[in-house]
């Protein structure tokens, strides 16, 4: 099969170029040929070693617009939008199926005013997560596209449902963990004795209150060596001033290392391979509707976390891959963290089988062949 992905978001790294890069790898793995269309200014930040097709009309990107500029950007992609669905409707022989893989109610709302919405071939418009408020617009949008069979939304959830509606034309299945693809190397976790690793990293944002967690872990009471190493990248100018004032900050203490830079590929994997766990304290209700790279991250890495209540709850109720605390709770955070340091050594095989039955249920390669499946009309 000849598959197209249509890629329009230029991010400077992080979840989005690993999740392109579990769409090429596996299906090739399934022996499909797969080929990406992006607008004509794309600049890609991994090289998938595929083919690449140019469409008409500049990708649009949200880095540093705030106010009339993100109002603007917006309009300007709405626009381009409707150009690049109607350069994919004029190549559509050349491929047969076609894949978004990071979609929105938007897109298929603009996708009804197109005459991409008469494709003759399968078309799968991946979403990563619908909240409360989305969920009315997105039904309203796959509604309007029930008539058209080979419009096939897909949400990444852990539930067969949108909120208690369901609908012939939307699908829904797990989301894929990210794995080591470059490191042919086993989970390495630091043995008794030596200093445990524990790693925050990822995307920085104010919101995700790393003040907070710096200062929880410096105050815990633990009965072992832990080294605290953060890593963030940023998108916008004010999260990369406030990520540097708290490097300055806390720059002189042994037990923390800083790295404000994004990490891609080998890179990445190696950053996340040399720790022996994950942190995740950061709270916002999105949490619950949208699934967590980075405790997908930790899970194809098989690294225990902590990690808020609200981050995708479902995936504790199934494994324990970790321990939880009561979202937005410093005072809960503090006495999980310090007792997931502490009795480390004695639940690291809990954690550890757990991982495993995660790692499997949740692959990137389940993950191809439910979309395989979709694709197909067997799903």
């Amino acid at each position: 099969m000849r598959l197209a992905i249509f890629e329009n978001i230029m991010t400077p790294g992080g979840h989005e170029v690993e999740f392109d890069r579990i769409l090429v790898e596996e299906f090739k793995k399934l022996g499909h040929a797969v080929e990406f269309y992006v607008p004509e200014n794309f600049s890609f930040q991994f090289d998938y070693q595929t083919p690449v097709n140019r469409l008409k009309g500049d990708a649009v990107t949200y880095t540093n617009s705030r106010g009339l500029k993100k109002i603007f950007a917006a309009a300007k992609r709405e626009i381009n939008r409707q150009r690049w669905y109607a350069q994919l409707a004029d190549a559509q022989k050349n491929f047969d199926a076609l894949i978004v893989p990071t979609s929105t109610y938007r897109y298929l709302r603009a996708l009804n005013h197109s005459v991409l919405k008469k494709i003759s071939v399968p078309t799968i418009f991946i979403l990563h997560g619908i909240n409360p408020t989305e969920a009315p617009k997105f039904l309203a949008a796959a509604d309007n596209l029930a008539s058209n069979k080979n419009i096939k939304p897909v949400v990444l959830t852990f539930s067969d449902n949108i909120f208690g509606e369901r609908r012939d034309n939307i699908y829904t299945i797990y989301p894929p963990t990210y794995t080591a693809r470059d490191l042919k190397i086993e989970p390495k976790i630091s043995a008794a004795g030596e200093v445990l690793k524990v790693g925050f990293f990822g995307q920085y944002r104010r919101e995700k209150n790393l003040r907070g967690l710096l200062e929880v872990f410096l105050q815990g009471k633990y009965t072992r060596r832990v080294e605290l190493q953060v890593q963030g990248s940023t998108m916008h100018a004010e999260d990369a001033e406030d990520f540097e004032q708290i490097i300055r900050q806390y720059r002189g203490d042994e037990r923390l290392s800083f790295l404000h830079k994004g990490l891609i590929g080998a890179e990445w994997q190696r950053a996340i391979h040399g720790v022996d766990a994950l942190l995740m304290p950061y709270s916002a209700p999105r949490y619950r509707y949208h699934w967590g790279g980075m405790l997908f991250t930790a899970i194809g890495f098989g690294k225990p976390v902590v990690a808020s209540d609200d981050m995708n709850p479902e995936v504790f109720e199934l494994y324990r891959v970790g321990e939880t605390f009561q979202s937005g709770n410093v005072d809960d955070l503090a006495r999980v963290l310090e007792r997931f340091i502490n009795d480390f050594d004695k639940n690291f095989p809990t954690y550890s089988k757990n991982l495993a039955a995660a790692g499997e249920d949740f692959s990137p390669v389940n993950f191809a062949k439910r979309l395989e499946k979709i694709i197909s009309g067997k799903m």
